[in-house]
């Protein structure tokens, strides 16, 4: 992983070496640099290859190691060259700057060929060596390291887990006997260790079931599906319940004969079949055909840690396993401890609950917790110490509990192993916005997307997307739309992510008080609060880092000129809520290979920020008021997200101190820009950023004085602009704001003095899915909507602090709404009562509403209910 990592960094950077300096790409470095480029292609090739064959770990490992050093030393190479160049160095050697890119990275092309000609002949001796069974049948889904392969104990640790599942198994056996005649296949999806296996037992071995079906077939695939295999377990339990002897002379047969055995086998009987335990799509396709349909109500249950198997197998109704809650790991904990009647010391409940709370509900983590405290004292001191000591022990378990789920890592493929590994980099329970994490790693360098449509944030969401699928990374936020707004990672899946990372020196996350020798690493997490030294002494982190990530509050303590060290950094982000720069540290703008910064100051950023070419991500908040940001901002074309805390100033780029630069200005790239004040609302900005997808506007009547806020901003240049917030705290009227017709998504907020007829114009943007309608004070406090306003697109609809009291509307004013929540609307008499009749509605919510919003909510639930419609949820105070 560490090599194609590596690699990839290395065609990245390469490739904007092209595209961000064609002046230095002239006569021989036009060939000096494809060069270049077609060898680290070359070792992307053998880096992919090798993870599809079985041979030798230890000399896939050197292999690898060989051209992990190659690339990186190539990388480090080009970025100097550049930094040099771009400081103005090149006078020192007494030549010109693409002389001095070529001088550097020839010698650099005469050391890489050498590399790769051993590099080809490691490769031609895997080749003719004779091994026999080099390489697997499939695409290399179902390859892991033989360190990872599957371990018969680990097939059995979910055995373990019986308790918790009650629910799951009733809806599980339902599911399987149910009336359908065709052919039903039954999915169970989760995360590692959540019990799926063990679920799936108890179902085979249920009683209801055994009467049911004629034959029960048990088959596990784990990740190296081997075809033959899976047929002589499927003929070993058709012959357990058949008088034939379908085991003689099997081993005389071929794949395709034992596959014809066992459809004759399943031809008439009511068939379950259990597939234990799979992986990808391809192993799933080549075993569906085995299994015949009689329309006799046959089942297969079909159990596996990616969600996007299950729903190839079957879309309809997968059942996706949940973290058990509190109560059920206490209880789970209790029984393994105490046995069923659950005869615990009282005095160790408070502590066991916690310890179980610790587990976060994933039942092999409270199987091996259980196992632990069964070998201590029961007493109050022993349990504290495994409390705090939780992490550690799990560490100490590999094979029971890291193993499991590094079985789901070791199986990812190359491109998926730095996003995963990156999570590390994150403190216990942190949450981190799905925008940060995206753009984090883009300007890591882990998204390359060649021959691709898609911007680099959209592969970077497919990478989030498989990640989640495979229940290796946790959605903890989600939009109405499902779009994700915050994920995580358990406490067990981050305990192996560190132990994986110290393992492979992907990165350094600060673990203990002595600083070890970090020289390997690129990527570095600082995480305890008693702070690093060795930001202190900044010598004794390699000058060739990436990344640098602060958490803890010793920030002001740092000597901040040390900086200038990491002249080929790329992300600087400092997390503290409550740490920030008395000023602007200069040396920060410097840092020429910068490009994602986040960090907090008492000031304003200096114009000397735009020195910072690379920039994409800019996160800027300042202590106190707002912020106004340098004119000299409109040069850097590379940003693609503005976050401001508060508002913030944009000047306008027409200004002369840019002009007279002769550059070209603008912000092309930018796609987020959060807290831009309405004073900077201009047709001169908006034109200067015309692919934002995502904006806040932010208006406070301190911010600036002379702003005008009933001028009329005209919004329908910025034609990709999906989501606005406005957050303006005065009277103002919605119509002022021309908005553009791609908008899904739409937040007023802090309005007075409005008119409700302002909020129906708004049924002239046809593609809004999303109204969200907050502290908003009305003149009047009826809103009557007329036949012809259809918010004809309109799915959410949130109300919350707002003065309505009488509400006129008909279903046909929102004809495809599927949610409304309500919050503080205490002025509000009724809910329409009409809105029963939306068929798309699925649900009311209300929090904290008047008595009577209430009750015509609970009306309209009761009146289809009776009418047969059971589908429309109604919640109160939830």
């Amino acid at each position: 992983m560490e090599a194609y990592t590596a690699v990839i960094s290395l065609l990245q950077t390469l490739e904007q070496l092209q595209q961000s300096h064609p002046d230095l790409i002239q006569g021989k470095m036009v060939k000096t640099l494809k060069s270049l480029l077609v060898t680290a292609e070359y070792f992307q090739n053998v880096v992919e290859e090798t993870r599809k064959s079985r041979f030798d770990p230890e000399k896939i490992k050197s292999l690898e190691e060989k051209i992990k050093a190659s690339a990186s030393y190539t990388e480090d190479v080009v970025e100097l060259t550049i930094y040099q160049i771009m400081e103005d160095l090149s006078w020192t050697f007494g030549i010109t700057p693409t002389s001095l890119l070529h001088k550097n990275l020839l010698s650099v092309v005469e050391k890489l060929d050498t590399q790769k000609n051993e590099v080809m002949e490691i490769v031609s001796e895997f080749t003719t060596n004779t091994y026999d069974d080099q390489i697997l049948e499939s695409d290399g889904d179902s390859l892991i390291s033989t360190s990872s392969r599957s371990n018969p104990k680990l097939q059995h640790l979910e055995d373990d887990i019986v308790h918790g599942l009650d629910d799951d198994l009733e809806i599980i056996v339902e599911r399987l006997t149910e009336q359908l005649s065709d052919l039903d296949i039954v999915t169970i999806s989760g995360m590692g260790g959540i019990g799926k296996t063990t679920l799936a037992r108890k179902a085979y071995d249920h009683l209801k079931l055994r009467y049911h079906f004629d034959i029960r077939v048990w088959i596990t695939i784990s990740q190296e599906f081997g075809r033959r295999n899976v047929l002589l377990q499927a003929l070993h339990c058709i012959s357990k319940h058949t008088n034939i002897d379908i085991k003689k002379d099997y081993d005389v047969k071929d794949d395709n004969e034992l596959a014809d055995l066992v459809q004759k086998s399943l031809k008439g009987p009511r068939y379950l079949v259990v597939v234990d335990d799979i992986w990808s799509t391809d192993v799933w396709d080549s075993l569906r055909g085995i299994f015949p349909d009689y329309n006799n109500r046959s089942r297969i249950l079909l159990t596996t840690r990616e969600t996007k198997v299950a729903m190839y197998a079957n879309p309809i109704s997968p059942h996706e396993m949940n973290l058990l809650n509190l109560e059920k790991s206490w209880k789970l904990l209790c029984d393994k401890l105490f046995g069923p009647n659950d005869c615990h010391p009282p005095e160790l409940e408070e502590i066991g609950k916690k310890i179980a709370g610790k587990c976060q509900g994933l039942p092999l983590t409270i199987s091996v917790i259980a196992g632990h405290l069964s070998k201590v004292s029961r007493t109050l001191g022993s349990w504290m110490d495994v409390a705090r000591t939780l992490g550690e022990i799990i560490s100490s378990h590999p094979d029971k509990c890291l193993g499991v789920l590094g079985l789901s890592y070791h199986h990812l493929p190359n491109h998926l192993k730095p996003c995963f590994l990156s999570m590390g980099g994150f403190p216990e329970d942190y949450q981190v916005e799905t925008w940060r994490l995206i753009q984090l790693w883009i300007a890591e360098g882990f998204i390359r997307r060649p021959g691709s449509d898609k911007s680099l944030s959209e592969v970077a969401e497919d990478y989030l997307e498989d990640l989640i699928s495979r229940n290796l990374i946790m959605v903890r936020k989600k939009r109405f739309n499902g779009e994700i707004k915050a994920c995580g990672m358990h406490d067990l899946l981050r305990e192996f992510c560190l132990t994986e990372v110290e393992l492979t020196k992907f990165m350094y996350v600060e673990t203990a008080k002595i600083v070890p020798t970090v020289s390997s690493q690129r990527h570095f997490s600082f995480q305890k609060n008693y702070g690093y030294k060795a930001i202190y002494r900044c010598d004794l982190l390699p000058s060739v880092a990436r990344s640098i990530y602060i958490f803890p509050n010793f920030l002001l303590r740092v000597y901040i000129e040390a900086f200038s060290h990491f002249k080929l950094l790329r992300v600087l982000a400092v997390f503290h809520e409550y740490e920030y720069f008395r000023s602007f540290p200069l040396v920060i703008t410097r840092l020429f290979h910068l490009r994602f910064l986040q960090i907090r100051c008492y000031d304003n950023p200096p114009a000397s920020i735009a020195e910072l070419h690379n920039l994409q991500t800019l996160i800027y908040e300042r202590e106190y008021g707002y912020t106004t940001l340098p004119e000299k901002i409109w040069m850097m074309k590379n940003l693609r997200c503005i976050h401001i805390r508060e508002a913030c100033y944009l000047p306008s780029p027409g200004r002369k101190s840019i002009l007279n630069k002769h550059l070209v200005i603008g912000m092309p790239n930018v796609e987020e820009l959060y807290n831009l004040s309405l004073t900077s609302c201009t047709n001169e900005v908006f034109s200067n950023i015309p692919n934002v997808k995502r904006l806040i506007i932010q208006y406070k009547t301190s911010f600036r004085t002379g702003d005008r806020a009933n001028r009329l901003i005209d919004m329908s240049s910025l034609t990709k602009l999906e989501a606005l917030k406005c957050v303006i705290n005065l009277s103002w009227c919605v119509r002022t704001l021309s908005f553009p017709t791609s908008l899904k998504r739409l937040t007023l907020a802090g309005c007075h003095n409005f008119t409700w007829k302002d909020i129906s114009t708004l049924v002239m943007l046809p593609n809004l899915e999303e109204l969200k309608v907050k502290n908003h004070t009305a003149i009047r406090n009826v809103w009557r909507l007329n036949d012809e306003d259809k918010f004809q697109s309109l799915e959410f609809l949130l109300f919350c602090n707002v003065n309505l009291e009488h509400w006129e509307a008909s279903s046909d004013n929102f004809p495809n709404l599927k949610r409304l929540v309500l919050k503080e609307c205490k002025k509000l008499k009724e809910i329409p009562i009409d809105f029963g009749e939306i068929c798309s509605l699925e649900s009311i919510e209300l929090h904290n509403c008047s008595t009577l919003a209430e009750e015509s909510a609970r009306k309209i639930e009761q009146e289809q209910e009776d009418m047969g419609n059971n589908c429309l949820k109604v919640y109160i105070n939830i």
